[in-house]
């Protein structure tokens, strides 16, 4: 991780051990007025839209929205966009809904863990308190002409009367912080004119909003240095954004300058020079396709720009995501580490459907994207619709710097990772292989599940074995630290996209398994029969130790297996049959289901095998 980190990290942990760290952040700091209500309407500051009331976007009261709304209005809220679980009516915003503990709410949220045994995944707290289910509350008040002001407001200060400053879990994340100051602001541009919305009420809110601007922004290093991903880029973006909204709190100023400096810096580098991203995964990279809509938007609405490299990335953020969708359905690859985050949910479609997004950013920046359907974001957002025929072309994408190489076909994508580590990797799957034919993905990624369970179900998830890759005997690719944590990473040693007139060749080769003996080198080759559903792969082990075996490992949908042929040999011609394990898939975040698991064992060097999608 390098020197700033390791000197940031020790300095960070002494700050906090001695208790000075703690005394920046007071509890329940006295209530002050640091903005009125009618200074705020005052603002010559402009949203995405004024008020409810200017919104001219076409009303289409689907029963979808209804259903919903009714769901909030119970208690019940899906997390995660995946699970549709019952909070209760009076929700105290700090009870574990997955594992029923209850965090001590006079804690100083230095004194709060993000994990542990006995609480459970920290998430299933923070995620109704983030706030973006207010999207469908907002959207259902909209389209179905029904005032929902006193609810979203009741909830609002609901959380406030129940969550003292600077204590318990939801103030100990401050990406978390700023996506609540972030929602909160839509929903109060929204319910502008509303008469519920008071003097009173935006007192309080007014506080409150204070105090978590300047929690991030006394922290905001720790996201910089420490993090270094997404949540840098949203703490940043919203220090700007704050500046904007809220101008003559204190600090204001000072947020909006360093908040935009720092947001561009974080593009620069987090967004690699070809549009891939570096937690090395497809949700996260629409994470910060979603900050990117905002932030261009928004500024360019208060006469203002970013520098160049902001627009440049954002471009090639759009053209990476766009190469890897399935146009069928807009899904993409299953890769990475995803926590079901979708902050700003402005459409109906599936949570894994990035079109809305990526239709959106497009609309900013004036790009076009392919899509037949306009989505309801580019409304939200007041800018361009873009639908069209434009499609990435068919053939080789190289997507160097990240380490991806996709094959686009009419019916088929092929997904590679061959990729070298600068920043920290979340999951061993280098050279891992991605199939999708006619919308369905053959060979697939097991996902994420969630961050914090046992470990042998974390290590199957964001290790090698629920990856389209080979490992010696039980081994991952790197050596599992606690949590998020690898050791020896892995790197790119080679790698080659071509084609020539009768299929697509890729050869890669991974320094890998280095923790077991220096000098390992895994090789891949992918030959991909142009028009025919057929792949060849060859796996080899260079200098390899000599006793473990080679395992060679392919993921397919249960629903899909009698339609994949796939058989191997050895080096020396002798036939693999397929060993069938039980494996685990998980499309959205806390839920999974049963996938078939095959896995192809030699002592030789190599394995040569042939995939084939039939027509049973």
């Amino acid at each position: 991780m390098g020197w700033r980190y390791t000197t940031y990290r020790a300095r960070y942990e002494v700050v906090l051990r001695s208790g000075l760290l703690k005394r920046k952040f007071p509890v329940s700091p006295a209530y002050q007025q640091y903005l009125t209500l009618e200074g705020w309407n005052a603002s010559p500051a402009k949203f995405f839209f004024k008020d409810k009331e200017s919104l001219t976007i076409p009303r289409e009261p689907q029963p979808i929205l209804k259903e919903n709304f009714n769901n909030i209005q119970e208690g019940k809220l899906l997390l995660f966009n995946s699970v549709l679980t019952d909070l209760g009516t009076n929700y105290d915003w700090v009870t574990n809904p997955d594992t029923g503990f209850r965090y001590d709410i006079n804690k100083h949220w230095t004194e709060i863990a993000d994990y542990s045994k006995e609480a459970g995944d920290i998430k299933y707290v923070w995620e109704k308190c983030r706030f973006s289910y207010l999207y469908d509350i907002i959207r259902y008040d909209y389209h179905f002409k029904e005032d929902c002001a006193a609810f979203v407001f009741s909830e609002i200060i609901s959380w406030i009367d129940s969550n003292p400053i600077n204590c318990g879990p939801n103030y100990r994340c401050s990406q978390e912080m700023s996506l609540r100051v972030l929602n909160w602001t839509f929903a109060l541009h929204y319910y502008r004119n509303s008469p519920v919305f008071t003097d009173e009420v935006f007192n309080k809110m007014q506080h409150v909003i204070y105090w978590h601007l300047h929690h991030i922004y006394n922290n905001i290093n720790f996201s910089r240095i420490a993090v270094r991903n997404n949540h840098a880029i949203t703490e940043t973006l919203t220090l700007y954004l704050a500046g904007i909204f809220y101008p003559t709190m204190p600090g204001a100023a000072q947020w909006k300058k360093q908040g935009k400096q720092w947001f561009e810096e974080e593009i620069a580098y987090q967004v690699y020079e070809d549009g891939t991203f570096l937690q090395f995964s497809m949700n996260y990279h629409r994470v910060v396709a979603q900050l990117l809509t905002w932030g261009i938007a928004l500024a360019e609405l208060n006469s203002d720009t970013f520098r160049d490299v902001v627009y440049d990335r954002a471009r090639k953020s759009l053209f990476f995501l766009r190469t890897c969708m399935v146009d069928e359905n807009g899904w993409l690859p299953n890769y990475g580490a995803n926590d079901g985050a979708l902050f700003f949910k402005l459409s109906n479609t599936h949570f894994r459907d990035y079109r809305p997004q990526l239709q959106a950013l497009a609309g900013v920046l004036g790009i076009e994207t392919g899509f037949t359907d306009s989505y309801e974001d580019v409304e939200w957002y007041g800018c361009r619709k873009t639908t069209g025929k434009w499609l990435p072309p068919n053939g080789v994408h190289k997507f160097v710097k990240g380490g991806y190489y996709i094959i686009r076909e009419v019916a088929t994508i092929t997904f590679i990772k061959c990729g070298s580590y600068k920043d920290r990797p979340s999951q061993a799957d280098n050279l891992h292989l991605d199939v999708w034919y006619k919308g369905e993905n053959i060979l697939l990624d097991a996902g994420s599940y969630k961050y914090n369970t046992d470990e042998a179900t974390m290590r199957y998830f964001s290790g090698t074995t629920s990856h389209n890759t080979v490992m010696l005997d039980d081994n991952d690719q790197m050596l599992k630290g606690g949590r998020f944590i690898w050791y020896y990473w892995s790197q790119c040693k080679s790698a080659v996209l071509d084609e020539d007139y009768m299929a697509y060749t890729f050869t890669g080769a991974i320094h890998a398994f280095t923790y077991i003996k220096k000098g390992i080198v895994h090789r891949r080759t992918v030959i991909k029969k142009k028009g025919l559903p057929v792949w060849e792969v060859r796996d080899e082990i260079i200098q390899a130790p000599a006793a473990p075996s080679m395992r060679q490992l392919w993921h397919i949908p249960v629903a899909m297996q009698d339609k994949v042929l796939i058989n191997a040999k050895s080096d020396t011609g002798v036939v693999l049959s397929a060993r069938q394990e039980e494996g685990s898939y998980s499309s959205l975040y806390g839920q999974k289901e049963q996938t078939a698991q095959s896995v192809f064992s030699t002592g030789e060097r190599g394995i040569n095998t042939t995939i084939e999608i039939t027509n049973k």
